[in-house]
């Protein structure tokens, strides 16, 4: 929200300056945001912005809560409580309701003044002008996708809150010394086409355009991303690469998923980096028979051999320290009087490191086959008929590497959050490594990126009933907001050109 007028003026004094409030029509019409600043008999600049000032701006927690909420009514989900906002989201990728929501984003980014990019992934682009346009913008990234049955926060939260930063900026005349901007990722959960943050991935030239182009949603659609794209309207002509959009830096507001920072009673999550993890699929053979005819002994059972994997990998990852599960089952031919004689499933594997990842899949491609094949190494099958083989195939779908983030944007969230917790933030911060994947670990790899999070009711995601208490929303927001400023003004100090690959400030 705009700054009441006595408080800013104060703020501003202590920096030498003085302040008219210039008319917000230019604005409120739609004109560009160049256009209306030129006019304007003043503009307060980044690199001017001493600390009372820039704690003086405020996210309006009323307008960020009410963007979020109004916005989930493209895809609105399982209710789960009495309010009408208590309800989840079921916003798949590129569905009728993401392009409405998607549709939401490019026009109200528009009305603030920003040029809007789609490139060839999907991936929207709103950038906003700043004072010097010779280097790439700073930009607040999520995702408007949600899970089959996901919640009200889960990326959506991220958007918003870059939206909201538009907004202050705008309320309060603030000109950036660089641009900066806000980016929609197209795919960010890999629920409907099976590999998620693959649009950030194909922006970072680690996953051919083709592949992900030639997704086929998951079962029982047919219908390919790139199709998608066309049909919704969204397979823009820039292509998808960090050459074609560069960035400064990348700052993703993310909701924990996770029970740490409500367990410790904290308040903003500092990340400094993303764990390893790795999708494989693994495929069963056994044999088709008649549940009524075949004795067990003469049964090659597909789903009771990928049971006991499934149960192996459980304790594989309890005795190596890290997590294994099983989102995907799929059986043929799916008979109640017939033995499964071919079954798939997932199998998300994760870790802090790198060597733990690649330890536990050392463990599966021995282990598995030997279940397979009729071993007990569960040790399980004393009461149990041994029936006959199956075969099995293991395909490694995803891979993604423990990620460390920028020195330089974990210092920004962190001062920013010191900035916005106050007397207490020793307190009320806690520095985390995220569990889950985020389009942050591909941005990581072109341009320097960090997090923030904040946590959520439980820890509970990925579930109708996530929750954010709009305060915690609003303490996000607002660290963002500083976050992006300050690693603006950092920009400007240090006057260092910005290269591709490495990367300096």
């Amino acid at each position: 929200m705009a700054l009441p007028a006595s408080r800013f003026q104060a703020a501003l004094r202590l920096a030498g300056r003085s302040w008219t409030r210039p008319c917000l029509a230019p604005l409120r019409t739609g004109a560009s945001w160049r256009a209306f600043s030129a006019s304007s008999r003043w503009q307060l600049h980044t690199k001017e912005m001493h600390e009372e000032l820039l704690s003086s701006l405020k996210v309006n927690q009323s307008r960020l809560m009410e963007d979020i909420h109004y916005t989930c009514q493209w895809g609105t989900g399982q209710k789960w409580g009495k309010e009408e906002t208590e309800t989840g989201m079921s916003r798949l990728a590129l569905s009728d309701a993401d392009k409405e929501a998607r549709d939401w984003f490019v026009q109200t980014t528009k009305a603030l003044g920003c040029h809007t990019t789609v490139d060839s992934m999907g991936n929207i682009f709103a950038i906003r002008p700043g004072i010097r346009n010779d280097g790439p913008p700073t930009f607040v990234g999520s995702h408007l996708d949600t899970q089959p049955s996901g919640g009200r926060y889960d990326g959506i939260l991220g958007v918003a809150a870059g939206v909201e930063m538009l907004k202050v900026l705008a309320d309060n005349w603030v000109e950036t010394e660089y641009p900066v901007g806000v980016v929609n990722w197209t795919n960010e959960e890999g629920a409907r086409f099976p590999i998620s943050i693959v649009s950030s991935g194909v922006w970072a030239g680690a996953i051919p355009q083709e592949t992900a182009h030639n997704l086929r949603e998951v079962h029982p659609g047919t219908a390919t991303m790139a199709s998608e794209l066309a049909r919704i309207g969204y397979l823009g002509e820039t292509p998808a690469s960090f050459n074609n959009m560069p960035m400064a830096a990348h700052f993703e507001l993310h909701i924990e998923q996770g029970p740490l920072l409500e367990m410790a009673n904290k308040k903003i999550g500092v990340v400094k980096g993303v764990q390893a993890y790795k999708w494989l699929t693994v495929n069963v053979k056994g044999r088709d028979t008649h549940t009524g005819t075949t004795d067990l002994k003469s049964r090659a059972d597909a789903l009771l051999a990928a049971s006991k994997m499934v149960i192996h990998s459980h304790r594989l990852a309890t005795a190596n320290g890290c997590l294994a599960s099983t989102g995907i089952l799929n059986l043929k031919p799916g008979s109640t009087n017939t033995v499964p004689g071919e079954v798939s499933f997932s199998l998300d594997i994760r870790a802090q490191k790198d060597h733990t990842v690649a330890r536990m899949l050392q463990h599966i491609e021995n282990d598995f086959p030997k279940i397979a094949a009729g071993e007990d190494i569960l040790n399980s099958n004393q009461d149990c008929t041994k029936g006959l083989p199956c075969s099995i195939t293991i395909n490694q779908d995803f891979d993604s590497p423990a990620t460390l983030f920028h020195p330089d944007c974990i210092e920004a969230v962190s001062r920013a959050a010191h900035s916005v917790l106050g007397e207490n933030s020793k307190n009320l911060l806690l520095e985390m490594t995220s569990g889950a994947g985020h389009d942050s670990v591909y941005t990581s790899k072109r341009c320097p990126t960090s997090m923030i999070f904040v946590p959520c009711r439980e820890g509970v995601s990925h579930n109708p009933a996530e929750y954010c208490k709009p305060e915690d929303c609003t303490l996000g927001a607002q660290v963002l907001l500083q976050s992006v400023l300050r690693f603006d003004r950092m920009r400007d100090e240090r006057r260092v050109t910005w290269k591709q690959e490495p990367y300096t400030l």
